[in-house]
């Protein structure tokens, strides 16, 4: 975790709120996708991609420094006052807990009458003698709570969790089952979907960047390309046939025109069906357009649909 400013506009949260935001690099490419979150009136905690914390970190330091310095580059990271950046991620520990019945559990960890926290918000509550802090945000399609906490309580929360949990048909699952969650809601990967060689327009996220939002990095890049449009666009896909499961790096073809290649795919356990994500020719990106994806030598038929794949009834 670490204390900071992010590139969505953060002028626009109260305290205890929460949004979605990235870190660019000059060429308005994902460095990483996060949530960041305004706990205080200037405290600010960004919860990163495990993956990337060092890198994080270091990126925001470096700019941090060339802001104080008076050595900022165009679009580079602007204080008008001190600001402290530290790097706590080594101090806590994060569990998140999904599903139909999370306000259940949360009422039978925190108490009957102790309010859920509102979509897209953080608050602290008492645990077994400690602090821990909620935050009513996901990733899976289903509502939800991230659970942060000091690492030393790590096995006593995480045990609490099952043990009440039981009762609700709760049960632990890894981040391979997450994936197919956040993908059959079309929710992007960092590291598959989203990279430093993709911008948040190309992948359907422009909205979570405010461009009247001036001088930060990778805004002049971003304009551009909102301006001229992009070469490629990421779709949602789903087999059109039983058979094997879409992969990252599957080629894509249309009328056997190859028009782009999969970032994520699998076989969806909700749907019982394979789908995925791709980057395609903008001009290709048409929601009930036919293409096939080449498994193994061989072309199987698909859909491009429009997002998400899973919708509840």
């Amino acid at each position: 975790m670490a204390e900071h400013h992010a590139h969505n506009n953060i002028d626009k949260l109260d305290a205890g709120m929460g949004q979605y935001t990235f870190l660019l690099n000059e060429r308005g490419g994902i460095i990483d996708d996060l949530i960041v979150y305004r706990i205080g009136e200037q405290k600010f905690l960004l919860v990163v991609n495990a993956a990337r914390t060092e890198e994080d970190f270091a990126w925001l330091q470096k700019h941090l420094e060339e802001g104080l310095s008076g050595d900022r580059p165009s679009g580079g990271l602007e204080t008008a006052a001190p600001c402290n950046l530290h790097n706590r991620s080594k101090d806590f520990g994060g569990v998140a807990i999904q599903g139909p019945r999370i306000a259940d559990l949360f009422h039978t960890l925190f108490g009957p009458d102790v309010d859920l926290p509102a979509r897209n918000s953080i608050a602290n509550f008492p645990f077994d003698g400690t602090t821990v802090s909620v935050a009513r945000t996901g990733y899976t399609g289903e509502d939800g709570v991230e659970v942060f906490f000091r690492a030393i309580e790590a096995v006593k929360l995480w045990n609490a969790v099952l043990e009440k949990g039981k009762r609700f048909g709760i049960k632990p699952c890894g981040l391979g089952a997450r994936d197919t969650l956040r993908l059959e809601m079309c929710y992007p990967l960092n590291g598959s979907d989203l990279s430093p060689e993709r911008n948040p327009i190309e992948a359907g996220l422009g909205f979570f960047v405010d461009l009247t939002k001036q001088n930060f990095i990778g805004r002049d890049a971003l304009v551009k390309t909102k301006e001229i449009g992009t070469p490629e666009k990421l779709v949602s896909f789903r087999m059109k046939e039983k058979g094997p499961p879409p992969r990252p790096h599957y080629a894509v073809f249309e009328n056997g025109e190859r028009i782009g290649e999969v970032t994520s795919g699998t076989l969806s356990p909700s749907l019982n069906w394979g789908v995925g994500m791709a980057y395609v020719s903008a001009s290709h990106a048409k929601i009930g357009a036919p293409i096939d994806i080449e498994i193994r030598g061989q072309k199987f038929p698909a859909t491009i649909e429009k997002k998400p794949l899973y919708k509840k009834s």
